[in-house]
C-alpha cells in the first residue's frame, strides 16, 4: 500500500523545500494544498481519516508547513479536534522549519555539552525558530533568556511557550552594546535565530567573552549572524568556543526532517511537534 502524505500549507503558494523533503523522506505520494486554514480544512481531514481500513490508516499522514508558525499551529489544533478515536492519522508541524531546524541547532549543542543548569540565550528569539530552542534548551535544563529588540515582544513569546509546552523563559532585550552585554552577561551558549542577512554578534561581542562556550547561527546567507564564524562550522574551535554555523546545523536539519517524514508512516496516532521532533533528532548519529 502506498505511503500518501499530504501537505497542508498555510500560504497561498505550497513550499518546494517540503515537497522534495517529503519524498526524500519516504513518502510514495505527496498531495500539496496551499491556503489550508483551520476553517478549511474538515474535509480534507475527513478524506484522509476515512478512506482507509484501521490497520492501514499508518499509510496516510498529515504534515503542516507554511512560513507563519502561528497559522501552522492553528491548524494543527484544528486538525486534531476532528479526529476521534481510531479515525485519526498521524500529523507533522514544521512551519517555516521551526522544529526541526531548532531541534538541529539543539541536539548538535547538547551532543557536545551539558546545558543542564547553565545560561542560554536565544538571540532573535520571537520567531518560529527562535521560540522553539528556547523551548528544547529549556527542557534540557537550561536557564534560557529569549531575546528580541522589543521587551514587549519577548515578554509575548515567552508567556506563548509558558503556555504552550510549560517552560520558564526569561524575557529580555538585545538591540544595541549595553542590552547585548547584558544579554550575555555569565551566558554559556548563545543561539542565533535571527532572518537571513541580519548580524546579531559582532566579533568583540563574543571572540573574548569569559563564559561563553558555544555559539550556534543558523544563517547560510551573508552577513551571518555571528561575525567571525563559518556557515560550515560543525564542532569548530573558535577562541575557544565550539561553533556550530548554518550548514553544519543544516546537513542534521534535513536528515532530521527526512526521519520525521519517516516516523509518521510507522502509525496512525502521532503528532509531531517540538518535543517529539527533539526526541528524534537526538536519536540520530
Amino acid at each position: 500500500m502506498k505511503k500518501l502524505l499530504f501537505h497542508f500549507d498555510t500560504d497561498p503558494i505550497a513550499s518546494v523545500f517540503d515537497t522534495v523533503v517529503a519524498y526524500d523522506g519516504g513518502a510514495d505520494q505527496l498531495t500539496q494544498l496551499a491556503g489550508v486554514t483551520p476553517e478549511n480544512c474538515h474535509p480534507l481531514v475527513e478524506g484522509a481519516i476515512y478512506t482507509r481500513a484501521p490497520k492501514d490508516k499508518k499509510n496516510t499522514a498529515l504534515f503542516i508547513g507554511g512560513s507563519d508558525l502561528a497559522a501552522g499551529q492553528e491548524l494543527l489544533a484544528a486538525v486534531q479536534k476532528i479526529f476521534f478515536q481510531k479515525f485519526r492519522v498521524s500529523v507533522m508541524l514544521d512551519s517555516n522549519g521551526c522544529n526541526t531546524t531548532a531541534a538541529a541547532g539543539v541536539a548538535l549543542i547538547t551532543r557536545n555539552v551539558d546545558v543542564a543548569g547553565k545560561t542560554a540565550v536565544v538571540l532573535a528569539g520571537t520567531g518560529p525558530v527562535g521560540q522553539r530552542a528556547a523551548v528544547m534548551l529549556a527542557m534540557m535544563g537550561a536557564n534560557v533568556r529569549l531575546t528580541s529588540r522589543q521587551l514587549d515582544r519577548s515578554k509575548q513569546s515567552c508567556q506563548l511557550m509558558k503556555e504552550k509546552f510549560d517552560v520558564d523563559l526569561e524575557p529580555m532585550v538585545a538591540s544595541d552594546d549595553d542590552s547585548i552585554a547584558a544579554a550575555l552577561d555569565g551566558a554559556h551558549i548563545v543561539f542565533g535565530a535571527g532572518k537571513t542577512g541580519i548580524q546579531l554578534l559582532r566579533a568583540d561581542h563574543w571572540q573574548q567573552h569569559p563564559t561563553l562556550e558555544v555559539l550556534a547561527d543558523v544563517n547560510t546567507a551573508p552577513p551571518l549572524g555571528f561575525e567571525g564564524i563559518d556557515m560550515m562550522d560543525n564542532n569548530t574551535d573558535r577562541f575557544g568556543k565550539k561553533i556550530f554555523g548554518g550548514i553544519g546545523i543544516g546537513a542534521l536539519k534535513l536528515r532530521l526532517h527526512r526521519a520525521c517524514i519517516g516516523q509518521l508512516f510507522k502509525s496512525n496516532d502521532q503528532v509531531l511537534d517540538a518535543k517529539q521532533v527533539f526526541e528524534i533528532a537526538q536519536g540520530l548519529d
